[in-house]
């Protein structure tokens, strides 16, 4: 059977979904190919199932931090039931991606494998597809190092560790990025011993600044750390494993996480019949998306760079503005937020205080601590701070935060950054009091405290300061 649509989207992630749906409802004829899970990665492996063991841990923390609040208690955890709890978020979310709901939305979905047979053509099973335009957004699997003895120990990865029932007593993970960060802490405060090793820089990507809270925060829940520390092989060792690392130490496991990265998952898709590009990191695409062969796209962890859910749909939503609308579109990642939900979560849009040193000299942050924001005192959460990054000209141009809320409170700053929202306006509007939100207003109001101090507005304002 050969199917002629508008479009041919590969892969049935949150990239894929939201092109689908998108396309659809604006009239274009869609035919989705899914070989796995629909929901991709964010549903089934990532954001939903981590955040709700996230929630889990939080209850349990609360519990034992709450001494200088007046509240004790004993923290009891069945992890059968977090286990019970993470699927039934998946279970609730799932029709929302589900085959049914985007064949009722007009959507032709084959769940087999595709790949291409030439630069126009892609089949999947026994159907070819011929498609005016091609959305490749088949995601990210996660990678597995080639350390000796690795696969004897059968590691887990995102793609298993949600399954587990029982709470490992000993957990070690390979990897200190950011899955590895809300892993490792979850796990300890749930009960696990928990190990991070690290072959180079914890959180390596984000301000060091930032990390070094965090690094403190997961210490004091127990998580061991072990940055610049490589593991060279593995073993069994009774019923768990024995890593071996490079200074000739090791560390011993009931189970074993592995969160070194993700790897594109386009080894099936015969890119170079399609005339397609691509490297490790992913496939090759311009600003506007498109790769080297002009009738196909490439969005999501597929086409490298950011990989986030919310990078994904927007991805998306500029390949159907480009392909139903013809607009031009051009994705500019700088203006991608990003959170790793640790305790407390750490959050970035545009360029961090270093980006933006090595790109103008002259600019500058400016920092307002959480120890000074009367809400965070009342929450006992003063480890943190809101960090406004500007440069030579006055202009916004990045934000940090490391509070609770992190995530939350960097909206602002990402659509102050979209929206070219000058640095007086954040500094003037009103934030509702207490909220956390307060530091950033005091950040922005540092910058212009500072110009305060210069001698030629001293002398302005003293000559005001006569009438």
């Amino acid at each position: 059977m050969t199917l002629t649509p508008d479009i041919c989207v590969i892969g049935g992630g949150s990239a894929g979904l939201t092109v689908a749906a998108a396309a659809s409802s604006f009239g274009h004829k869609v035919v989705l190919v899914e070989r796995g899970k629909m929901g991709g990665d964010c549903l089934n492996y990532g954001c939903v199932p981590s955040k709700a063991l996230i929630a889990a841990a939080k209850h349990a923390h609360a519990i034992v931090a709450g001494g200088p609040f007046g509240i004790t208690g004993t923290v009891a955890v069945d992890y059968a039931k977090v286990h019970d709890h993470i699927h039934s978020v998946i279970a609730a979310i799932a029709p929302h991606d589900s085959v049914e709901r985007f064949e009722g939305l007009g959507v032709t979905v084959i769940k087999d494998e595709a790949h291409f047979v030439d630069d126009a053509t892609v089949m999947a099973g026994t159907t070819a597809i011929k498609a005016r335009r091609t959305v490749i957004a088949t995601g990210s699997s996660p990678f597995v190092p080639p350390i000796e003895g690795l696969s004897d120990i059968d590691p887990l990865t995102n793609e298993s560790v949600f399954d587990l029932t029982n709470l490992p007593a000993r957990l070690a993970i390979i990897g200190g990025g950011p899955i590895g960060a809300e892993l490792s802490q979850a796990f300890a405060r749930l009960g696990s011993t928990v190990t991070v090793v690290e072959a180079a820089t914890f959180l390596s990507r984000e301000d060091p600044d930032a990390v070094a809270i965090v690094r403190k925060s997961l210490e004091r829940d127990g998580v061991r750390l072990l940055e610049g520390a490589a593991v060279e092989r593995c073993e069994r060792a009774g019923e768990g494993a024995r890593l071996y690392l490079g200074d000739g130490s090791t560390v011993e496991a009931d189970k074993v996480l592995v969160a070194v990265g993700r790897t594109p998952n386009i080894a099936s898709l015969n890119l170079g019949a399609a005339g397609i590009e691509a490297d490790r990191s992913g496939i090759t695409v311009d600003t506007g998306l498109r790769t080297t062969n002009r009738r196909v796209y490439a969005i999501g962890d597929v086409a490298g760079g950011l990989q986030f859910t919310h990078v994904a749909g927007h991805q998306a939503s500029l390949a159907v503005r480009s392909i139903v609308f013809r607009l031009p579109v051009r994705y500019d990642a700088d203006m991608m937020p990003r959170t790793t939900y640790t305790a407390p979560e750490v959050a970035q849009v545009g360029l961090s205080e270093a980006e933006a040193s090595a790109r103008d000299p002259k600019a500058k942050a400016y920092r307002a601590d959480l120890s000074g924001n009367d809400r965070a005192q009342t929450e006992n959460a003063t480890e943190g701070f809101l960090k406004l990054v500007v440069n030579g000209k006055g202009k916004l141009v990045g934000a940090t935060v490391v509070a609770p809320t992190a995530g939350d409170i960097i909206s602002t700053y990402a659509l102050a950054l979209a929206g070219k929202v000058p640095l007086k306006t954040i500094a003037s509007f009103t934030p509702a009091y207490p909220t956390l939100a307060e530091a950033g207003k005091r950040a922005a109001v540092l910058h212009f405290a500072q110009k305060l101090g210069q001698g030629w507005v001293k002398t302005v304002l003293g000559i005001l300061k006569r009438f």
